[in-house]
C-alpha cells in the first residue's frame, strides 16, 4: 500500500470541501417573507428541495380549500380534521410524481376527490354493518329551515354511490366544470357525465317527496350534463 503524502491529503480535503460547497449551492434559500409569496410552481420546487418551511406554507395556502371541500362533501355534522391531514400527507408523499409543478392546486383537488370517494365507501360499509342514521345537528343560531333543508339533502346524498356523490359534490358544491370533475376523479368525460346524470336523477327523485327541499334544490340549478 502506498502512503499518501501530506500534500495528497490536503488536495483530497480541498476536493471534498469543493464538492460539499457545490452541493450546498444547489440548495435554494428564500427569505422568510418571500416564501409565502411564491407561486405554486416555485413552492413545489422549494418543497422538493427540502426546505423545512415549505410544508407549513403549503398547508397555510391550501388548507381552507381542502377543509371547505371536505365539509361540503359530508355536511356540517361530519368531522373532517383527520381527513384533511390525510390529504396533505398524501400530497407530501406523492409530490415528487407531480410532472407539472404549476398544477399543484389541481393535483391537490384530485387527492381530495380520491379521499372523498374512499370515505364514502367507508361510511357506506359502516352503515351496512351498524345500520346507523344521521344525527340531528344543533341549530346554533342558524336559520332552522335552511339547516334542516341541508340536513335532508345530505340524507339523500348518503344514498348515492361514491362516484355519484363525489361527482355531485365537485360539480354543484365546488362549481367545477364537468371536464374538471372528470379530471379530478380520473374518469373519462363520458363517464363523468353519466355519474352526474345519475346523481341528479336520484337526488331529484328523492327530493320530490319534500316540498321544502324541492325549493332549496331549485336554487342549485340541477341539470344533467349533455
Amino acid at each position: 500500500m502506498t502512503a499518501r503524502s501530506p500534500g495528497d491529503s490536503s488536495r483530497a480535503a480541498a476536493k471534498d470541501r469543493t464538492a460539499a460547497a457545490d452541493r450546498g449551492a444547489q440548495v435554494l434559500v428564500f427569505p422568510e417573507r418571500s416564501l409565502t409569496d411564491t407561486d405554486d410552481a416555485t413552492l413545489v420546487r422549494i418543497l422538493l428541495n427540502g426546505d423545512s418551511r415549505a410544508p407549513y406554507v403549503v398547508w397555510k395556502r391550501f388548507a381552507p380549500m381542502v377543509f371547505g371541500m371536505l365539509k361540503r362533501a359530508f355536511g356540517p355534522d361530519h368531522t373532517v380534521d383527520d381527513l384533511a391531514q390525510e390529504v396533505f400527507l398524501v400530497l407530501f408523499d406523492r409530490v415528487e410524481g407531480l410532472r407539472e409543478p404549476r398544477a399543484l392546486r389541481a393535483f391537490l383537488v384530485a387527492i381530495v376527490a380520491h379521499t372523498i370517494r374512499r370515505e364514502i365507501r367507508r361510511k357506506t360499509t359502516y352503515r351496512w354493518l351498524h345500520l346507523g342514521g344521521v344525527p340531528d345537528a344543533p341549530a346554533n343560531g342558524v336559520d332552522l329551515d335552511a339547516r334542516e333543508a341541508v340536513r335532508r339533502l345530505y340524507r339523500i346524498l348518503d344514498r348515492l354511490g361514491r362516484d355519484e356523490r363525489t361527482a355531485f359534490t365537485l360539480r354543484y358544491f365546488e362549481g367545477m366544470d364537468v371536464e374538471d370533475v372528470a379530471a379530478a376523479m380520473g374518469l373519462s368525460l363520458t363517464t363523468a357525465k353519466r355519474r352526474l346524470a345519475h346523481a341528479c336523477l336520484r337526488v331529484t327523485a328523492h327530493a320530490q317527496r319534500d316540498a321544502g327541499l324541492v325549493e332549496y334544490l331549485a336554487q342549485m340549478n340541477l341539470e344533467a350534463p349533455q
